[in-house]
Protein backbone atom coordinates (compact mmCIF):
# COMPACT_ATOMS: atom_id res chain seq x y z
CA UNK A 1 0.00 0.00 0.00
CA UNK A 2 1.26 3.47 -0.90
CA UNK A 3 0.98 6.45 1.40
CA UNK A 4 0.73 9.71 -0.51
CA UNK A 5 0.20 13.38 0.15
CA UNK A 6 -3.00 15.12 -0.85
CA UNK A 7 -4.27 18.67 -0.87
CA UNK A 8 -6.23 19.69 2.22
CA UNK A 9 -8.89 22.39 2.31
CA UNK A 10 -6.35 24.64 4.02
CA UNK A 11 -3.85 24.03 1.18
CA UNK A 12 -6.49 24.81 -1.43
CA UNK A 13 -7.45 28.02 0.34
CA UNK A 14 -3.79 29.12 0.45
CA UNK A 15 -3.37 28.46 -3.27
CA UNK A 16 -6.60 30.29 -4.07
CA UNK A 17 -5.63 33.29 -1.92
CA UNK A 18 -2.18 33.51 -3.53
CA UNK A 19 -3.59 33.30 -7.04
CA UNK A 20 -6.29 35.86 -6.29
CA UNK A 21 -3.75 38.26 -4.76
CA UNK A 22 -1.51 38.03 -7.84
CA UNK A 23 -4.44 38.61 -10.17
CA UNK A 24 -5.73 41.58 -8.20
CA UNK A 25 -2.24 43.07 -7.90
CA UNK A 26 -2.10 43.19 -11.69
CA UNK A 27 -5.79 44.06 -12.18
CA UNK A 28 -6.27 40.81 -14.10
CA UNK A 29 -9.84 39.56 -14.28
CA UNK A 30 -9.51 35.79 -14.25
CA UNK A 31 -11.12 32.55 -13.21
CA UNK A 32 -9.13 30.24 -10.94
CA UNK A 33 -9.68 26.48 -10.65
CA UNK A 34 -7.93 24.00 -8.38
CA UNK A 35 -8.20 20.22 -8.73
CA UNK A 36 -6.90 17.17 -6.95
CA UNK A 37 -4.41 14.85 -8.65
CA UNK A 38 -7.24 13.14 -10.56
CA UNK A 39 -8.49 16.39 -12.04
CA UNK A 40 -11.55 16.62 -9.77
CA UNK A 41 -12.55 20.19 -8.92
CA UNK A 42 -11.76 21.26 -5.35
CA UNK A 43 -12.12 25.04 -5.75
CA UNK A 44 -13.36 27.51 -8.31
CA UNK A 45 -13.69 31.27 -8.35
CA UNK A 46 -14.42 33.81 -11.06
CA UNK A 47 -13.18 37.28 -10.23
CA UNK A 48 -15.47 40.19 -11.08
CA UNK A 49 -15.23 40.98 -14.78
CA UNK A 50 -13.58 37.71 -15.81
CA UNK A 51 -14.76 36.46 -19.21
CA UNK A 52 -17.57 33.91 -19.08
CA UNK A 53 -15.60 31.36 -21.13
CA UNK A 54 -12.78 31.53 -18.57
CA UNK A 55 -14.92 29.45 -16.20
CA UNK A 56 -14.68 26.37 -18.43
CA UNK A 57 -11.16 27.07 -19.71
CA UNK A 58 -9.61 27.46 -16.23
CA UNK A 59 -11.12 24.17 -15.08
CA UNK A 60 -9.86 22.40 -18.23
CA UNK A 61 -6.36 23.79 -17.70
CA UNK A 62 -6.28 22.62 -14.06
CA UNK A 63 -7.49 19.16 -15.05
CA UNK A 64 -4.94 18.91 -17.88
CA UNK A 65 -2.06 19.95 -15.62
CA UNK A 66 -3.06 17.35 -13.02
CA UNK A 67 -3.51 14.58 -15.61
CA UNK A 68 -0.27 15.31 -17.46
CA UNK A 69 1.74 16.09 -14.34
CA UNK A 70 3.28 19.05 -16.21
CA UNK A 71 2.44 22.64 -17.13
CA UNK A 72 -0.13 22.96 -19.89
CA UNK A 73 2.34 25.10 -21.82
CA UNK A 74 4.19 21.83 -22.55
CA UNK A 75 0.96 20.29 -23.86
CA UNK A 76 0.29 23.33 -26.03
CA UNK A 77 3.80 23.00 -27.47
CA UNK A 78 3.20 19.31 -28.28
CA UNK A 79 0.25 20.30 -30.46
CA UNK A 80 2.08 23.36 -31.81
CA UNK A 81 4.91 21.12 -32.95
CA UNK A 82 2.53 19.12 -35.12
CA UNK A 83 1.28 16.31 -32.87
CA UNK A 84 -2.34 17.08 -33.72
CA UNK A 85 -3.50 13.62 -32.62
CA UNK A 86 -2.99 14.90 -29.07
CA UNK A 87 -6.11 17.00 -29.60
CA UNK A 88 -8.17 13.81 -29.37
CA UNK A 89 -7.59 13.61 -25.60
CA UNK A 90 -11.04 14.48 -24.18
CA UNK A 91 -11.93 17.29 -21.77
CA UNK A 92 -8.47 18.86 -21.49
CA UNK A 93 -7.60 22.43 -22.34
CA UNK A 94 -4.19 22.42 -24.00
CA UNK A 95 -3.34 26.08 -23.47
CA UNK A 96 -0.72 27.65 -21.20
CA UNK A 97 -2.11 28.63 -17.81
CA UNK A 98 -2.39 25.28 -16.07
CA UNK A 99 0.26 24.25 -13.55
CA UNK A 100 0.61 21.00 -11.63
CA UNK A 101 0.92 21.13 -7.85
CA UNK A 102 4.06 19.09 -7.17
CA UNK A 103 5.28 18.00 -3.73
CA UNK A 104 8.44 15.91 -3.41
CA UNK A 105 8.29 15.17 -7.14
CA UNK A 106 4.71 13.90 -6.98
CA UNK A 107 1.69 15.65 -8.49
CA UNK A 108 -1.04 16.26 -5.91
CA UNK A 109 -3.23 18.60 -7.94
CA UNK A 110 -3.56 21.19 -10.65
CA UNK A 111 -4.23 24.93 -10.84
CA UNK A 112 -5.77 26.46 -13.93
CA UNK A 113 -6.25 30.15 -14.64
CA UNK A 114 -7.94 31.84 -17.56
CA UNK A 115 -8.88 35.39 -18.47
CA UNK A 116 -5.73 37.21 -19.57
CA UNK A 117 -2.73 36.29 -21.75
CA UNK A 118 -1.80 32.64 -21.30
CA UNK A 119 1.62 33.54 -19.86
CA UNK A 120 -0.12 35.78 -17.30
CA UNK A 121 -2.60 33.03 -16.48
CA UNK A 122 0.37 30.76 -15.72
CA UNK A 123 1.95 33.48 -13.57
CA UNK A 124 -1.21 33.65 -11.46
CA UNK A 125 -1.32 29.85 -11.10
CA UNK A 126 2.34 29.70 -10.03
CA UNK A 127 1.81 32.51 -7.51
CA UNK A 128 -0.94 30.47 -5.90
CA UNK A 129 1.12 27.30 -5.75
CA UNK A 130 4.00 29.28 -4.23
CA UNK A 131 1.83 29.83 -1.13
CA UNK A 132 2.18 26.19 -0.14
CA UNK A 133 4.86 25.53 2.46
CA UNK A 134 8.05 23.78 1.40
Amino acid sequence: MITRKALTLDDVQKIAAGAEAEAKKNDWKVSIAITDDGGHLLHFQRLDGAPIQSTWISQGKAKAAAFARKPTKALEEIVGNGRNAFLSVPDLVLLEGGEPVMVDGVCIGGVGVSGVKSSEDAEVARAGIARLPG
